[in-house]
């Protein structure tokens, strides 16, 4: 039986979205981009899992196969799905990191300050491709640090062993209906608009 993936809940109603949110994305961005982009990601990931439950392996080439475009679909679609979950995960507060102390710390130890860390994001941010990401990760597997990293569409640049603890989308549906080109407005915005205290949480679950 084909594995069944799950479209995850924000930590606020739809309604409440279009209040929290509102100084980053559109009342109707919040809405469009969960209800419509996100959960597509979660929707293809299951059409994909059906596909690959009759796909013909023996069938597999280096040029073309059903098998091998199932395949890098699941990985596009799986990105997708987990990086929105992270995304609207640490939207929502007020952007105080000081509400954030562990991950505030950690954040000092490894860039030397909040502010070098902040610049470093931003500008990872800013140089994605017009459809990528900038994700603040713990690289588990490696150095056992807080890297910045840029990632263009949802997969290509990511790290293995990275865990995301910040994402912020720019891919430009993410922020035209509201700030049309200003890609570095809408970052700041993103950034002003961060809980910190979720954030807290995710670095003491995956990280300490």
């Amino acid at each position: 039986m084909a594995y069944e993936w799950k479209f995850s809940s924000r930590p606020y109603s739809d309604e409440e979205a279009k209040a929290l949110l509102k100084d980053v994305i559109s009342p109707e961005t919040s809405d469009w981009h969960y209800n419509t982009h996100h959960k597509g990601y979660v929707t293809f990931l299951n059409k994909i899992e059906q596909g690959l439950e009759s796909a013909d392996v023996g069938a597999a080439n280096g040029n073309w196969s059903d098998f091998g475009e199932l395949k890098r679909r699941f990985t596009w679609n799986h990105s997708g799905a987990l990086l929105h979950d992270v995304y609207w995960e640490v939207l929502g507060g007020d952007g105080d990191v000081g509400k954030g102390p562990d991950v505030k710390a950690a954040l000092e130890q490894h860039f030397g300050s909040v502010e070098n860390w902040r610049a470093n994001f931003k500008a990872c941010a800013f140089a994605a491709k017009l459809s990528g990401w900038g994700l603040l990760v713990y690289d588990a597997l490696y150095s056992q640090r807080l890297v910045n990293v840029l990632v263009d569409e949802h997969q290509y640049g990511a790290i293995w062993g990275g865990i995301p603890l910040i994402s912020c989308d720019v891919f430009e549906h993410a922020y035209y209906h509201k700030d049309g080109p200003g890609r570095a407005k809408y970052i700041d915005n993103f950034l002003n608009n961060l809980h910190w205290g979720r954030i807290n949480d995710r670095y003491n679950k995956y990280v300490k």
